[in-house]
């Protein structure tokens, strides 16, 4: 049962603020069909409000396509981004003709994987012992919402508390033990961003502290709005990350604050899951939440979320 719908999660471009030669896929809604788009930027800047999208449909229908494409498709891709420039172009999408829906279908995740305290300010705001080891538990993929979507406020909770994470989606099959090395990074397909939507009754108060049911709810890890391959985005470890809930920054720090880094997550992972293509990391959140501020500070219907 649903009380009402109180707070969309929009993506200010996290990972848009450390280069304009990024490349950024997105899934869009455009003249009823679902397609896989790649974000044109119209003045080099990162940060742009101006820029168009390029149909990449013909070569792959989605993001976990694209990132296992051989080497040949992704010239053919070269070729269309650079050659789609204006709106005579026949893979020109405007922004304004589409809806930007999650890069992921949850179909496609096999696995939504999550690390708690896994920042070394946010384990200080708490005094919490730096873990020696990763924290690990998981959304169900059917948590998985698109940027903008409405997070519904289920009478089941009374404390919704918001957490802005890099999310690392896999590219290519981790086989069981693979060792942390140079080519560990390898395996990653690219980056997004996720709201890590919490219920902290069900999380910490209820059903004997399992945190499963307090963060898997329908519609608590909005994602996107696009993935950033790794070629563009060569360290994933030296980014700003910050929240702002109804135009208040309540999260900012950077991912240099990471107490386990990805490659060592990824190799970590692998003693005890094969992950596959489409598998997420979502790597965990930095200090500010709602529940460790005082006083505490819950969403409440009509926020809007800012990650």
């Amino acid at each position: 049962e649903k009380e009402s719908l109180f707070s969309t999660t929009l993506f200010k471009g996290v990972l848009g603020e450390t280069s304009s030669s990024m490349v950024r896929l997105a899934i869009v809604q455009h003249a009823s069909e679902r397609k896989l788009v790649a974000q044109i930027l119209h003045d080099n800047s990162p940060s742009s409000s101006s820029y168009h999208y390029c149909d990449l449909s013909s070569i792959a229908k989605d993001t976990i396509t694209f990132l296992t494409l051989p080497p040949d498709d992704m010239t053919q891709v070269e070729e269309i981004i650079s050659s789609c420039i204006d709106a005579t172009h026949p893979a020109y999408i405007s922004p304004e003709e589409c809806q930007v829906l999650s890069p992921l279908e949850p179909s496609s995740v096999g696995k939504l994987i999550c690390i708690g305290m896994n920042y070394v300010d946010h384990c200080t705001e708490q005094n919490f012992p730096i873990p020696k080891e990763p924290i690990i538990f998981n959304k169900f993929p059917s948590s998985i919402a698109g940027p903008g979507d409405p997070i519904p406020k289920d009478v089941t909770t009374e404390k919704l508390d918001f957490e802005v994470e890099l999310g690392v989606v896999i590219g290519k099959t981790v086989p069981r033990f693979t060792e942390q090395g140079e080519d560990t990074m390898d395996y990653v397909g690219g980056y997004t961003v996720i709201h890590d939507v919490s219920a902290r009754d069900w999380q910490l108060e209820k059903n004997g502290n399992q945190w499963l049911l307090g963060k898997t709810v329908d519609s608590y890890a909005p994602m996107g709005p696009y993935l950033v391959t790794p070629s563009s985005l060569p360290d994933p470890h030296n980014l700003p990350i910050r929240c702002r809930v109804s135009g208040e920054t309540l999260q900012n720090s950077n991912t240099n604050q990471l107490i386990f880094r990805v490659d060592y997550l990824i190799s970590y992972l692998s003693q005890f899951v094969t992950l596959q293509p489409g598998d997420v990391i979502a790597t965990g959140t930095p200090p500010g939440v709602g529940c460790f501020r005082s006083p505490q500070r819950w969403l409440v219907p009509g926020d809007v979320v800012e990650c």
